[in-house]
This record gives structure tokens, C-alpha cells and sequence, in this order.
């Protein structure tokens, strides 16, 4: 199967989201949500960068549990909704 390309539109969601997942992760080490999480640091550290703008949707859940985010939240910052972090707030 081959993968399409993503598009400019997809990679600036992964953008967001990865801006909004490091907010949310604030002063925790990367280590310990993505093992909270169940993923890898390093897969925690590639959609924070962007450099997996589209992740698959368990990985969004469990760091939506991971880091008590609602799951509408992380939604519609990848949409493109300037949602704030409630937890920021």
C-alpha cells in the first residue's frame, strides 16, 4: 500500500497539536507521559515536533488520558480551532 502525501493543511494540524501536546505536558518529562501514555519517547517527542502530524487515534486517547486533556480539545486544535489549554488556564 502506498501512503499519500500529506498536505500542507495536515502537517500544520500535527503543528498545532504538537504545540498543544507540549503545553499540556508542561514541566513533566517526555519520558514519563509517553510511558504513561504507552508509547515510545520518542513517538511523544515526533508529533510535539511535527514530525508525525498524524498520529493514529488510540495514540491520541491514551495521551489525552495521559495528560488529562479532553479529547474535544486535542479535536478541534487539529482542526484548526484555537482552543487554550484548560490546564494552562
Amino acid at each position: 500500500m502506498v501512503r499519500q502525501p500529506l498536505t500542507s493543511e495536515q502537517i500544520e494540524a500535527g503543528s498545532r497539536l504538537g504545540a498543544l501536546l507540549r503545553r499540556a505536558r508542561a514541566g513533566r518529562d517526555l519520558a514519563d507521559v509517553a510511558h504513561a501514555a504507552g508509547i515510545s519517547p520518542e513517538t511523544l517527542r515526533k508529533i510535539e515536533t511535527g514530525r508525525l502530524p498524524s498520529p493514529g487515534f488510540g495514540t491520541i486517547v491514551c495521551l489525552s488520558e495521559a495528560l488529562d486533556v479532553p479529547l474535544e480539545e486535542l479535536a478541534a486544535t487539529w482542526r484548526g480551532g484555537d482552543v487554550p489549554l484548560e490546564a494552562a488556564s
